[in-house]
């Protein structure tokens, strides 16, 4: 009897500590992703308060990160993202053929319409520019790569909800996501509208809600069961977009319909 008691202990404590080690592991990210998100050096009691996390865990997970060279020194006890990420997503991209497919799709729209192409996916619930290839006019527009932003302010975000009824496209957006950086309002029921328009036109476009100049493109990059799980966007000046409306859709569907075999499983 006092064996097994021994032996159930032995097993308790193993899973316990595989346990602390996932939510290390979970932690770990969570400082990575916070400082994504914030895109700028943070303190380590400011990422705890972030992340809602006791700062003595903090500091210990940040020191290790700082050891592993995932985050850097930025000065006056602030942090950030570290030269060991940049090695990895450079070894990312010189090995994956899905990045030289998304590379060779951004090409081909670029070189068939002149305006500026761009990759998109979802991180979580926000909608992300994974990779871009500017326009080959003189009036070049960009953006920046990663930054993470609400769905309801893109063409991408209508398509990459297209799968989901009213209610799960509602229940997938966070509080504020219906304003506008500016504070103007979002109308539902609008936009609810244009994402089943999305669905049903196989793309979304629309003048930009964040300039005054811009009409974006989008259309789905979609997995083997149908699921939109990226997008290919132009991003061009109103009065481009409108003359050649129909055939930058058409450079766009193109290109994602060459691309959609490196993503059919998701």
């Amino acid at each position: 009897m006092r064996a097994r008691a021994v032996d159930g202990s032995g097993q308790d404590k193993a899973k316990t500590q595989g346990a602390a080690r996932s939510r290390g592991l979970d932690r770990a990210l969570d400082i990575l992703d916070a400082l994504a998100s914030a895109r700028r050096p943070l303190r380590a009691n400011e990422i705890a308060a972030l992340l809602g996390a006791p700062r003595s865990s903090i500091y210990e997970l940040t020191a290790l990160l700082l050891g592993r060279g995932m985050l850097e020194d930025a000065g006056d006890g602030r942090l950030f993202l570290g030269e060991k990420l940049y090695l990895l997503g450079a070894a990312y991209a010189a090995v994956s053929g899905r990045q030289v497919a998304v590379e060779a799709a951004l090409k081909r729209i670029v070189e068939e319409t002149s305006e500026t192409a761009q990759f998109c996916r979802l991180d979580a619930n926000r909608y992300y520019v994974a990779a871009m290839r500017e326009g080959s006019r003189p009036f070049r527009i960009s953006t920046d790569i990663g930054e993470r932003v609400p769905l309801t302010w893109t063409a991408s975000g209508r398509v990459l909800l297209d799968h989901l009824p009213r209610e799960g496209v509602l229940a997938f957006l966070q509080e504020g996501d219906l304003s506008l950086p500016d504070g103007r309002p979002i109308e539902r029921e609008r936009f609810l509208r244009e994402v089943e328009g999305a669905r049903a036109d196989g793309h979304f476009t629309f003048d930009s809600a964040l300039d005054s100049y811009t009409h974006c493109f989008a259309v789905p990059v979609r997995r083997a069961d149908g699921q939109a799980v990226a997008t290919l966007c132009i991003v061009a000046p109103r009065e481009d977009a409108r003359r050649n409306h129909e055939a930058y859709l058409a450079s766009l569907k193109g290109a994602a319909a060459a691309l959609a075999p490196h993503f059919a499983n998701g």
